[in-house]
């Protein structure tokens, strides 16, 4: 649309400086091209020139690759030729970038079977580790069994450390120097202290390990961080004498039970200069340098173990578990795995971690320049795209995963630079070498004519164009500085009655020259534009995301709006199921917006009130606890279901009332299980451990309970009946016996009714014989 046209800016003068304004951007360099009558712009969208009328005299270059060596990938790494076994491919890569114009290349990546493997075991010899040398006297012979296992190359070496051999960290008096153990009733005879002391190259010969070990014996040191990150280094770096080779794993086991000492600690000991990273062994195979250098950094050992392919495994106690973990976030290509205290599971461990380590594969990137941007988009076992990833989980050996690796180039170095930087999967020797030329000249700036005819004999003629000599102006350099008149001013209006130079430049030989801006740059063929008087967003000019053009911002690609503030980016707004923003809203500036009622989240993925919440939900309830349904592959599970946290029960609770009841048929029975939402973003489902099922009645059982239904009704209705007789009844008899009370009465006080004898009663009192006697005589 008119407006939107970032060439067409007019702050390119140059064939060169259009290409920089964007990668759609063409250059005419047709000498006759447009209107006297109105300002053409030479730099514009190719389909654009082509209307005006300058095909067959357009730049327009654009970025190339081509794929310089590329040998098919290996199947198996053990054979007569290890050298020749291929793990990464393409090897060889030669781009020519234009900046901004995006080009991408795929690389893919094997770990293959049996391939061979070189272990240095690295042993802390502190006083605390005294029970875990005795149990790994036979480590050698254990441990090969197990490794050839997994490979029919192995080799084993042994090393061993303490720390640095100065004060504070070990015991320096004179009475400590043959045995620093003098004085400690627990162990009173031990070694001196010592940095880091190879004792066993690598070799096939396992019997020799255990020779070394043997022979080895504790020493003890004054504090408790040991000297292991020095040993480390030296293991690396020392690839002679340790004998690393250049096709074979490298694992480095570093197996203690104290945290390490780390750059500026030997501060406290006097040592103030750095580690340099090189080799210091002596002919004693003992670390040389430890009394004069600082221990190693983080970021010193990240480079050498990756330089030298190293897969560090921190073999460390569980005390010190989260501290080595948080170590191996910033040492690319490192495992660490739990060690009980006395070293029982060593080479469980060290299985595990070799397995750990052969199950993923992340691409690293050397000597990167910084004027070139890399995007990797990771093709894993699943078959997804995930972009912005570079590396893949979950893999078995013999997988191949894909990398998409797009390459832009943000500007132009210096004339005729090249850079090279390398890609590698983190622990391999095999590399992508990845050569890069610029591609930042228009072909017609190398057939420039100076003093040129067409320049008035006072310039130079280029791209269609005269880049005029000091003193000269004008389109063909037919003015000298400083000249005027009327004519000439004309030619520096855009309208009649408009101000020359639109008031911000002066007239001088029918050309406007601008004038210097604190606040930018004011260009244009009348001064017409800058690139400030945009609009701002939170203060920032286009929102930092877009260019100023003549009052009007030129968005990024990726961003739109007046102020370049939206972005057009919909990744963001895509759920782990790959719909956009879970199917429950709209993708917004790049964020999700949602307009179901009850949907929140980054992607809208929660919602308990939604319908189909319950079944998404199921998904993850099969895949995670009985490993069936649609997303039964693993990693395409744990994507998924990230979130989810399940627990089963016996019996489901259901008073919950922000919990949602689920259910679903699971053969002929119901699975049934509650949905909520944590305040973490989490979702916690409790799933019953078994469905609930019920056993179709049989024909019989129907019949019975017809029969007994309509009997008990019978019974039911009959004792209706009874009870209503028997009410009844005894309604009559209370009214017969209050008839009969009523007869009595009567009775009782009616004349003829009364008996026909009287009895009456005499007192008398006689004497006989001198007694008394008082009786009664009818």
């Amino acid at each position: 649309a008119e407006g939107l046209n970032l060439c067409t800016s007019g702050s390119a003068t140059s064939c060169e400086e259009c290409l920089l304004i964007h990668p759609k951007c063409a250059w005419c360099s047709k000498e006759e091209f447009g209107s006297t009558k109105s300002i053409t712009s030479r730099c514009d969208f190719l389909q654009n020139l082509i209307a005006n009328g300058c095909a067959g005299a357009i730049e327009n270059p654009s970025s190339s690759i081509s794929v310089v060596k590329n040998v098919p990938l290996s199947s198996k790494g053990s054979g007569q030729t290890h050298l020749d076994v291929t793990q990464i491919t393409p090897q060889k890569v030669a781009l020519n970038l234009r900046p901004g114009d995006q080009t991408s290349f795929r690389v893919q990546v094997r770990q293959v079977e049996d391939y061979p493997v070189d272990l240095y075991y690295l042993m802390d010899l502190s006083l605390s580790m005294n029970d875990d040398l005795d149990n790994i006297r036979n480590l050698g012979t254990k441990l090969a069994e197990e490794m050839r296992k997994l490979t029919s190359n192995f080799r084993l070496g042994f090393g061993s450390f303490v720390d640095k051999n100065i004060s504070p960290f070990s015991y320096t008096a004179p009475r400590y120097q043959n045995n620093p153990c003098i004085g400690y009733k627990l162990f009173p005879s031990c070694v001196p202290s010592f940095g880091f002391r190879h004792l066993l190259s690598l070799t096939d010969k396992v019997d020799r390990f255990n020779e070394e070990v043997q022979k080895q014996k504790v020493s003890r040191n004054r504090d408790a961080p040991e000297g292991g990150f020095d040993a480390i280094l030296q293991a690396a770096v020392c690839k002679e004498k340790i004998g690393w080779r250049k096709e074979a794993s490298h694992l480095l086991v570093f197996t203690t039970d104290d945290v390490p000492h780390i750059a500026l600690d030997g501060k406290l000991g006097g040592l103030v200069q750095p580690h340099d990273g090189q080799c210091h062994l002596n002919e004693a195979n003992e670390y040389s340098a430890s009394s004069q250098l600082d221990y190693p950094s983080l970021a010193l050992l990240g480079e050498k173990l990756s330089e030298n392919n190293i897969h560090l495994i921190f073999a460390v106690t569980k005390s010190h578990y989260v501290l080595y973990k948080n170590f191996t976030a910033l040492i690319p290509g490192t495992t660490v795995e739990i060690l009980h205290k006395d070293s029982k599971n060593i080479i469980e461990l060290i299985v595990k971690a070799y397995n750990s380590i052969r199950s993923k594969v992340e691409l690293t990137v050397w000597d990167s320049p910084e004027d070139i941007g890399l995007t990797f988009t990771a093709t894993c076992q699943d078959g997804l795209s995930y972009p912005g990833l570079r590396k893949c989980g979950d893999l078995k050996i013999g997988d191949t995963v894909s990398f998409e690796v797009a390459v832009e180039a943000r500007s132009c170095p210096t004339e005729d630079t090249s850079h090279a930087f390398t890609i590698k999967p983190a622990g391999f020797r095999d590399t992508l070498e990845v050569a890069v030329t610029y591609n930042c000249l228009c072909g017609c700036t190398g057939r420039a004519a100076p003093a040129s005819g067409k320049c008035s004999g006072n310039g130079t003629y280029a791209c269609g164009l005269c880049e005029c000599d000091a003193g000269y102006l004008g389109a063909k350099c037919e003015c000298e500085e400083g000249a005027s008149g009327d004519m000439h001013q004309a030619m520096c209006r855009e309208a009649e009655g408009k101000p020359l130079c639109s008031g911000r430049g002066e007239c001088s030989c029918n050309q406007c020259l601008c004038y210097e801006s604190e606040f930018g740059n004011i260009y244009g063929p009348f001064c017409e534009c800058d690139d400030f008087s945009c609009a701002r967003y939170k203060g920032v000019l286009c929102s930092g995301h877009g260019e100023c053009h003549c009052g009007e911002c030129k968005c990024h690609a990726g961003y739109i709006g007046d102020n370049c503030n939206c972005s057009t980016e919909t990744d963001g707004c895509v759920s782990s199921d790959g719909q956009m923003c879970s199917g429950r809203g709209t993708c917004v500036c790049g964020k999700c917006q949602c307009t179901e009622p009850g949907a929140f989240g980054e992607t809208c993925e929660k919602c308990p009130t939604c319908p189909g919440v319950c079944s998404t939900k199921r998904d993850c309830i099969e895949c995670k606890l009985f490993n069936s349904g649609r997303l039964a592959d693993n990693q395409t599970c744990q994507k998924h279901c990230k979130d989810e946290i399940i627990t089963t029960v016996d019996v489901l609770e259901t008073d919950d009332p922000n919990a949602i009841l689920c259910a679903y048929p699971v053969n002929n029975c119901v699975m049934k299980f509650t949905y909520s939402e944590l305040a973490s973003g989490k979702s916690n489902l409790t799933v019953l451990k078994e469905p609930a099922c019920s056993s179709a009645p049989s024909a019989v059982t129907i019949v019975l309970a017809v029969i007994g239904s309509v009997v008990l009704i019978g019974i039911i209705l009959l004792g209706l009946w009874k009870l209503l007789v028997t009410i009844h009844d005894r309604r009559e008899f209370d009214r017969f016996q209050t008839g009969g009370a009523r007869a009595r009465y009567e009775m009782a006080s009616n004349p003829l009714y009364r008996k026909p004898i009287s009895t009456h009663n005499v007192e008398f009192t006689f004497n006989k014989l001198n007694k008394s006697y008082n009786g009664t005589v009818d």
